[in-house]
């Protein structure tokens, strides 16, 4: 057997192609090592090459996937390699999202096994862990250092054909899959050790790890409506004409806060969607349609509601990360508490 052929994957900013202002680079093929790539080479040694570095710009990709994945695919395939890395991408979530989209086109269509890094809120590593090998990293460039070597032992591994063992014990995010395994002991008489071990205070680890979700208990109900301030919130992307504060289509890294003092009626002329996620004709042909500012104001005038609040927020849900979005909430409580909003509308896509 040869060496062991890789193809690496990376965005736009670490093939020095340039920043936000190049995001839009359409995948293309660079000759030699890139980026993080450098950093790779000799931790694959004498055993693995990177024959080729594709690249393409994260907002190209986000809003051109299908097309984005078929070039990309079409570039890698070429090459025939016996392994992909893809990243790492840590905490940027649009990149996030092209990594694995990327290393789950390879898997699925080519058969060839994939490796990727990222951080573990990134919105890319809930969305593909299970259809490739993540390996968790820090949340920005600073745990390169920390990441590459588990990205290159696990590629090595897996180009060879190795069976691999627990995320734990390889270094990678479980992918939720469950496999069979023999064990020396039965398993009722684990758990017992381990319910054991609950009760009295001991360390223990279940086989079984559950998911966990975030908890809102709900408020009271207000109790007139007809002398409420309502606000509207929304993660479908609904902003001014123009898009004044460039919230980006997908992996939002902001939100904006617009004044509807006045408006009664939401045009093609006084506003549009920035979301990436869906089509955004409809939305674009009339706002209200995402946030319902005619009815409102029809509920205004009606007596129904005390009052539109005058301004309302938006961002981009599209592959935002959880962080930004608890972020994001936070921000906008704080305005809501100031300006005695009493409900919201929450409004999606």
């Amino acid at each position: 057997m040869g060496k062991i052929k890789v193809v690496h994957y990376i965005n736009q900013f670490y093939a020095g192609i340039g920043g936000e202002d190049k995001a839009d680079t359409r995948p293309l093929e660079l000759e030699g090592v890139k980026g993080p790539g450098m950093g790779l080479k000799p931790l694959l040694g004498d055993e693995a090459e990177i024959v080729a570095t594709v690249v393409c710009g994260d907002s190209y990709f986000g809003e051109n996937i299908d097309e984005a994945t078929e070039t990309i695919l079409g570039m890698i395939k070429q090459h025939n390699p016996d392994v992909v890395i893809t990243g790492p991408a840590f905490n940027a979530g649009r990149y996030g999202v092209a990594a694995g989209a990327v290393a789950k086109a390879v898997t699925e269509q080519l058969g060839v096994p994939s490796v990727s890094g990222m951080y573990e809120e990134n919105p890319g590593a809930d969305m593909f862990k299970k259809y490739t090998y993540i390996v968790p990293t820090a949340n920005s460039a600073v745990g390169m250092k920390d990441a590459l070597p588990k990205i290159a032992a696990l590629a090595l591994k897996l180009a060879k054909g190795n069976v691999l063992g627990t995320g734990d014990e390889e270094g990678y995010m479980e992918r939720g899959v469950r496999v069979n395994l023999f064990m020396e002991e039965r398993g009722a008489k684990r758990a017992v050790d381990m319910l054991v071990a609950k009760l009295t205070g001991q360390e223990f680890k279940t086989e079984y790890p559950m998911p966990l979700f975030d908890r809102v208990p709900p408020q009271p109900a207000i109790k007139d409506i007809t002398k409420a301030r309502i606000a509207i919130v929304s993660s479908g992307g609904p902003v001014p004409k123009g898009n004044p504060d460039h919230i980006e289509s997908s992996s939002a890294s902001k939100f904006g806060r617009y004044s509807i003092e006045g408006v009664t009626d939401l045009t093609p002329e006084n506003g549009e969607t920035a979301h990436g996620g869906y089509d955004p004709t409809y939305a674009n042909d009339d706002l209200d349609r995402v946030i319902p500012v005619d009815v409102l104001r029809e509920m205004e005038a009606n007596g129904e509601i005390g009052s539109l609040h005058e301004f309302y927020y938006s961002t981009v849900g599209n592959g935002t990360s959880v962080a930004n979005s608890k972020k994001f909430a936070t921000e906008i409580a704080e305005f809501l508490k100031q300006d005695n909003v009493d409900a919201v509308i929450l409004t999606s896509t």
